[in-house]
C-alpha cells in the first residue's frame, strides 16, 4: 500500500533522466549546465482557500521553485498539483489553464512553476506563478 503524506499525496521519486539530473552525482553535475528553463505561461495557484495546512502560505516567497505533479482527480481529468519542494501542497494549476500542461506532463515533459508575486487580499492569498518546461 502506498504511503500518503499529511496532504494525502503519494510522494513520487524522480526516475530516468530526471533522477540523474536531480541527484548530486558526477553525471548529474555534468548534465546540469545543459538544462534550459523555457517559460511557457503565467497563471496563479488555484485552491489556496481549501488547504488542509494553510500555514504553508506563510512559508512562500517570490522566486521560489515549485513542483508540478499530475493527480488523478474525479473533478478534473487534467488536474496538476502545485507543491513546495518539501512536498507541502499549495494548490492546483487552474482548470482553465491546465489542459496543455497536463498533455505535456503525460508525454513525459518535466514542468515546474516559480512564484512571481504574492498578493494578500484580506484572508485570501493570490500566488502568481510562471510555468516552465525544463529542457535538456
Amino acid at each position: 500500500m502506498e504511503k500518503k503524506d499529511a496532504n494525502g499525496i503519494v510522494p513520487q521519486k524522480p526516475d530516468g533522466l530526471v533522477k540523474v539530473i536531480s541527484d548530486q552525482n558526477q553525471l548529474g553535475d555534468l548534465i546540469k549546465p545543459l538544462v534550459r528553463d523555457i517559460h511557457l505561461f503565467d497563471s496563479f495557484v488555484a485552491g489556496t482557500t481549501h488547504l488542509e495546512d494553510p500555514e504553508v502560505l506563510k512559508d512562500i516567497e517570490p522566486g521560489e521553485k515549485l513542483t508540478l505533479r499530475r493527480e488523478e482527480n474525479k473533478f478534473d481529468d487534467n488536474a496538476i498539483l502545485i507543491l513546495k519542494k518539501d512536498g507541502r501542497k499549495l494548490g492546483y494549476v487552474p482548470e482553465k489553464d491546465n489542459i496543455v500542461f497536463a498533455r505535456l506532463m503525460d508525454a513525459g515533459k518535466l514542468l515546474e512553476a516559480r512564484i512571481s508575486d504574492i498578493e494578500k487580499k484580506g484572508s485570501f492569498t493570490r500566488i502568481s506563478i510562471g510555468i516552465y518546461m525544463i529542457d535538456f
